[in-house]
């Protein structure tokens, strides 16, 4: 991306939709990420914690909203990515991955954007909340 005068507090990133999350989709992040955590790809496990079924790997959310970041400027760009896992992303869950530019300031020679990013699912649960900070 470009610089461009066009982008000011209040600007949208295209939001980014994921397909509904599957038990493929599941066990494939388990194998690229190391995390192998059997709650997420084992539903006795999940059962036996209380819970319905299996569910999504908080840094698979967080990965998406990575992609959120790098659709809009050049991975370079990034100069601080943090989030908090707010409630988790069932299987088969959609999540969409919004983000909005809530600051620009100018340090130490660099126009910095201040994005607010989130993750929620297609009921409108917020599984996950960061922000991040680009060179624009």
């Amino acid at each position: 991306m470009t610089t461009t005068p066009s982008i000011q507090v209040g600007t949208e990133l295209p939001s980014v939709q994921i397909q509904p999350i599957s038990r493929t989709t599941l066990a494939l992040f388990a194998g690229a990420s190391g995390d192998h955590n059997p709650i997420h790809v084992d539903i006795d496990v999940a059962r036996s914690a209380g819970l319905d079924d299996v569910f999504a790997h908080g840094m698979l959310s967080m990965a998406y909203l990575g992609r959120l970041i790098t659709n809009w400027v050049p991975q370079q760009q990034l100069r601080s990515y943090r989030v908090r896992f707010a409630a988790i992303t069932p299987v088969l869950g959609q999540p969409i991955a919004t983000g909005k530019v809530v600051s620009i300031e100018e340090v130490g020679g660099e126009r910095l954007a201040t994005l607010e990013l989130v993750v929620a699912v297609a009921d409108g649960t917020v599984t996950l909340t960061g922000d991040a900070v680009v060179a624009l």
